[in-house]
C-alpha cells in the first residue's frame, strides 16, 4: 500500500499563518512519492518567495484499508 502526497498552501491573513485568504487556497498533486511532492513544493514556493505571507506544505495522505 501506498501514500499519497499533496503541496498545500496560499495567502496567509496575518504572519501567524492560522487563516488562509478567502480564494487564495493551492492544492497540488497527488503526487506518488515525497520526492515528486518536494520538487512541486520547492517550485511553487520559488514562485511565492516574494510574498512574505505565502506559505505551502507537503501533507501525506492517510493510507486506507483495503476493501
Amino acid at each position: 500500500m501506498s501514500s499519497n502526497f499533496w503541496v498545500i498552501g496560499g495567502e496567509f491573513g496575518s504572519m501567524n499563518f492560522h487563516k488562509l485568504v478567502e480564494g487564495s487556497a493551492q492544492v497540488q498533486g497527488p503526487y506518488k512519492t515525497r520526492k515528486e511532492a518536494e520538487d512541486a513544493w520547492r517550485v511553487i514556493s520559488e514562485e511565492n518567495r516574494h510574498k512574505a505571507g505565502v506559505r505551502f506544505s507537503i501533507v501525506e495522505e492517510p493510507q486506507r484499508a483495503s476493501a
